[in-house]
């Protein structure tokens, strides 16, 4: 039983981690593409406004 549980626990410990580093890294890439967005459009500005 307890062999049962110990297996049960280091899957869900490592499948936290592998979860844990994928939501990183994609909250990392949409906040990158979300600055670089938000400069392209205040360089723009200029051409906008008359």
């Amino acid at each position: 039983m307890n062999e049962k549980v110990y297996k049960t626990m280091t899957r869900a410990g490592a499948s936290s981690i592998i979860l844990g580093i994928v939501v990183l890294v994609t909250g990392l890439a949409a906040g990158i593409l979300i600055i670089v967005n938000g400069a392209n459009l205040l360089k723009r500005k200029s051409s906008v406004m008359i």
